[in-house]
């Protein structure tokens, strides 16, 4: 169940990955594209670095109806957005060695918690049009989200399963998103687009959502890809932290009330009249 900050327990958690080419597209469609999706955190590959960059990510992201740490320096333009629905525990950027006048590479990387779970590592990658250095930079990417724990790895890797950059994500964890051409919006061909979990994550059967065509096409040159992951159960500490943390709620709400009724109490007690209900005069009737 996905929920918002209710006190029913949230049991999935929905994470995309979108290339948004650096707003050249339609970035008020893009957003439409993520509205529909409702993530609880997006993997954002491309988002603009450099004039005024900051405020634009900033209000794509208000589009979006999402939040942001403000930050994406050194992340070659990547970046994570999130919900109300969960929380960011710890957010950075690194940057990835590439060659001379080559675009700069990097990954962001965040720990989200879902209310009453562990906390799970999400990185947004985007990796190189180079084959050498996409190999190599997953193995950086692995070194950095291997902390413990689960983790979740999304984003454009400019090839697919028969790549050395698929292939070495492939060997620690699974692909979890549906092998759906991503690339070109127009006319999907090319799976580049693409969400990895660790062995301990579970995702939910893959539901189509309806997204306009139109939005799809006019967002970007890469169309977004989603899953639901199941968390895992709360520990049992967890369990008794949410009882006593619920408990204490209760307590403080009963001595509240008992104040506000002794409050009324000790004014009754001090003047009489005023238990008595007021009279008005109705004046003559017609």
């Amino acid at each position: 169940m996905r929920d918002g900050r209710g006190t029913r327990r949230v049991t999935t958690i929905r994470i995309a990955s979108y290339n948004t080419r650096d707003f050249l597209e339609d970035p008020y469609a893009a957003a439409r594209v993520v509205r529909a999706i409702d993530p609880d955190v997006l993997c954002l590959q491309e988002v603009p670095r450099r004039l005024f960059s900051t405020q634009r990510v900033a209000n794509f992201a208000r589009n979006c109806g999402m939040y942001w740490s403000g930050r994406h320096r050194g992340s070659g333009g990547t970046t994570i957005f999130t919900s109300l629905r969960v929380d960011v525990v710890e957010s950075r950027h690194q940057r990835l060695r590439v060659a001379l006048l080559q675009r700069t590479r990097g990954f962001a990387l965040a720990r989200v918690a879902a209310p009453g779970r562990e906390p799970i590592a999400v990185a947004s990658v985007h990796l190189s049009l180079d084959a050498r250095e996409r190999a190599a930079h997953a193995q950086v990417i692995l070194e950095a989200v291997n902390v413990g724990g689960e983790v979740v790895l999304a984003g454009d890797l400019n090839e697919n399963e028969t790549g050395r950059a698929w292939q070495a994500f492939a060997g620690v964890m699974r692909p979890v998103s549906p092998m759906t051409p991503t690339f070109p919006a127009t006319r999907p061909r090319r799976v580049l687009d693409v969400i990895f979990a660790s062995p301990g994550l579970q995702a939910e059967p893959h539901v189509p959502i309806p997204i306009p065509e139109a939005d799809l096409v006019a967002g970007s040159d890469h169309r977004p890809t989603w899953v639901d992951i199941r968390l895992g159960e709360p520990s049992a500490t967890q369990e008794r932290a949410e009882e006593a943390s619920a408990r204490a709620s209760e307590t403080v709400t009963e001595e509240m009330v008992q104040e506000a009724e002794g409050a009324a109490a000790e004014t009754t007690a001090e003047d009489p009249a005023a238990a008595q209900p007021e009279v008005t005069d109705p004046g003559p009737r017609t």
